[in-house]
């Protein structure tokens, strides 16, 4: 398994409209589309900087993990993202290493993406998410 870059940041947002325009007409970055990601209820916009982006995520519904984040701690930083090559392995040396894992297995994240998400209990206080891009 080898760690490719940071991927994104991720940002919890009340009003993804609102919120992208601050990068997209204060600092000239264009996103890279919007999705909707139905088994995560969220929606997302990437605003690629360098070899990474900024996701903004905002809820759509109010049993979505980032309403609860945003009713919890309030709009912000989620989570980072880490590019691995390959996730299976990735998962198999956290679990060998005994790091608490939130997803034990893939699952299907925005930008066609495949993800799991890493106990903050084990990283500092960090939600970290392992994501691999084709």
């Amino acid at each position: 398994m080898n760690v490719d870059r940071l991927d994104h940041i991720g940002i919890a947002v009340e009003d993804l409209e609102a919120s992208c325009t601050v990068y997209r007409d204060v600092l000239g970055i264009e996103p890279g589309g919007v999705e909707e990601v139905p088994d995560q209820k969220v929606k997302v916009a990437f605003f690629p900087v360098g070899d990474s982006k900024i996701e903004l995520l905002e809820p759509t519904g109010e049993d979505s993990p980032i309403a609860q984040f945003i009713r919890k701690r309030g709009a912000g930083i989620h989570h980072m993202a880490i590019r691995v090559d390959d996730l299976e392995a990735a998962l198999d040396r956290a679990r060998e290493a005994g790091i608490r894992l939130i997803d034990e297995e893939p699952r299907a994240g925005a930008g066609n993406a495949r993800i799991a998400f890493v106990h903050p209990k084990s990283t500092g206080g960090v939600l970290l998410e392992l994501c691999e891009r084709e």
